[in-house]
């Protein structure tokens, strides 16, 4: 019989100056082991140029990808575009259309969806949304993470936005 799957909680949020401009993300992970100690990893990049929207995308993103096996992960998001995206099957109505949405026109940031789908995929993942700036203190966390990242130096290219 496989290993229980290990529980992750994750908070996510990105920021963009300017939008498009300089942007950043951040996520939280938090798990607690079998020993019952809580573990806390915190994740940020910033970029040169790019939106609000695809630093949304980032930051699970990231988050996802930093897990080393199949997780049953619960993303904390302040973003609607992302959670919204998957609890009311959205991507799974831009897939079926070939990436566009019900307005026949192409999807933004289908690099990052695309990238996103890969990241879930060995994981249970549940999407809650959170209200941004509400006192929710790991998304606050995040928030802080995301516009320090974007406030500073040796910013990374965002290839899919700028390319």
């Amino acid at each position: 019989m496989a290993a229980p799957r290990m529980k992750v909680t994750v908070f996510t949020d990105g920021s963009s100056r300017g939008n498009p401009g300089p942007g950043g993300f951040g996520a939280v992970l938090i798990y607690v082991d079998t020993k019952g100690e809580e573990h806390r990893k915190e994740l940020s990049c910033g970029y040169r140029l790019t939106t609000n929207n695809r630093m949304e995308l980032m930051a699970p993103i990231a988050a996802l990808e930093a897990l080393k096996r199949p997780c049953t992960v619960e993303v904390h998001s302040d973003s609607q575009y992302v959670v919204n995206a998957f609890n009311k099957r959205w991507i799974d109505g831009w897939q079926a259309r070939g990436w566009k949405g019900a307005d026949k026109k192409p999807v933004k940031n289908i690099d990052l969806w695309q990238r996103l789908l890969v990241a879930v995929a060995p994981h249970e993942v549940r999407w809650l949304w959170v209200k941004g700036h509400a006192g929710e203190e790991l998304n606050e966390r995040c928030d802080e993470l995301a516009t320090t990242a974007a406030d500073g130096e040796d910013l990374l290219v965002d290839e899919g936005f700028e390319g």
